[in-house]
């Protein structure tokens, strides 16, 4: 399970709604807490580096960005827990290359954007052998 706060959900949305028709991305900052879920604390927007053609349909985080959000992360005593990007008019699932470009434990948020609008926020998990992802369960609170 995720803990989103309402307010992080609107931002992620709100972000793929600015970089729409390309995809957005960034790092979930958190913790991995002792019951198994991950809590974020904050969204760490990055630039999608992915070169200009296909920023449509792919998002790529470099790994300098990567490493300045887990330095982030360690400053505040947290960790990086997953990822978001979006995907512009295309449904909140996962594709292959997610598949092929995910790393275990992490949470990977995806918000799918239909024609410019936030339409559907879905976070998910990728199983331990590599083979799919399978849906988590987030629970936003107002806090």
């Amino acid at each position: 399970m995720l803990l989103l706060k309402r307010e992080q959900a609107t931002e992620i949305e709100k972000h793929g709604e600015r970089e729409f028709p390309n995809e957005c991305c960034g790092l979930l900052i958190g913790r991995f807490d002792d019951d198994g879920r991950k809590t974020v604390v904050e969204i760490f927007p990055v630039e999608n580096a992915k070169e200009e053609l296909a920023r449509h349909n792919r998002s790529l985080i470099l790994p300098k960005d990567l490493l300045r959000g887990e330095r982030y992360a360690r400053e505040k005593k947290l960790d990086v827990v997953g990822n978001y990007h979006s995907h512009p008019d295309h449904p909140a699932v996962p594709s292959q290359f997610d598949l092929d470009h995910a790393l275990p434990v992490w949470s990977y948020i995806i918000v799918s954007v239909l024609k410019g609008k936030a339409a559907n926020l879905r976070s998910w998990e990728m199983e331990a052998d590599r083979s799919k992802f399978n849906e988590e369960k987030i629970e936003k609170n107002a806090e």
